[in-house]
């Protein structure tokens, strides 16, 4: 079964540049989507599949420095700011906020195309060790091996969160999980933002699940927590 190629998010408002972004990653095997606004593209972030975002930081209606802090809070994608700045404070301001990495403009695209790779290392899930591992409630497959989802035999794309959650509760399948301990379990004991993130992160899985098919598999106990069951 080959691999499905990588998707690269490139959110940069000079279209020029974008396209030649767009042009060069092509040629060199990732899929690509772009966007030119900032508010947008947090949008998109969270809500679509991307493996990694090349983040310019001058943006209209939300800055790359905003994105890059919001998205922290909730993902964990792979982030490498772009930008025509070689401030040594930038650079730094970039990597704090939660940046994998940071180029100035012009670079060189092989440059570009080395730091992408080790990003993308960087961010590789391990193997799962047991090969044949399905996790199954009603008509929801996963396959942890693959890092994959089907729902009624049709694939599921799912951001790395909204996987690791998915997963996380069935793995605790007809156990109710409180926010705190999806939180720990998903997030992090070090995970320092609002419980609320649980909450929007139900809200997607849902939406891409339980609305898309029609078919309850998330449950609110309300006061506790979530479950899934069959």
């Amino acid at each position: 079964m080959a691999e499905e190629p990588v998707k690269i998010f490139i959110v940069e408002d000079e279209r020029r540049i974008a396209r030649f972004l767009q042009m060069e990653l092509e040629h060199e095997g990732f899929l690509t989507a772009t966007e030119e606004n900032g508010h947008r593209a947090y949008e998109r972030i969270l809500q679509e599949q991307y493996d990694l975002v090349l983040l310019d930081v001058m943006l209209p209606e939300m800055d790359g420095w905003e994105i890059c802090r919001s998205v922290r809070k909730l993902s964990d994608v792979p982030i490498i700011m772009l930008t025509a700045k070689d401030d040594v404070e930038d650079k730094v301001n970039g990597l704090d906020l939660g940046a994998d990495d940071y180029l100035t403009k012009p670079f060189a695209i092989q440059e570009l195309l080395a730091r992408i790779r080790a990003a993308l290392r960087k961010h590789t899930l391990p193997a799962d060790s047991s090969a044949g591992e399905m996790l199954v409630v009603k008509d929801l497959v996963m396959y942890p091996s693959r890092y994959e989802v089907r729902v009624q035999d049709t694939r599921v794309d799912l951001t790395k969160k909204e996987y690791l959650l998915l997963e996380c509760l069935l793995r605790n399948k007809r156990t109710v999980l409180t926010r705190d301990q999806i939180l720990q379990k998903v997030w992090g004991y070090d995970y320092a933002g609002d419980t609320n993130v649980v909450d929007v992160y139900i809200r997607y899985l849902r939406a891409k699940i339980d609305d898309r098919f029609q078919q309850k598999y998330i449950f609110t106990m309300r006061g506790v927590g979530y479950v899934i069951k069959d």
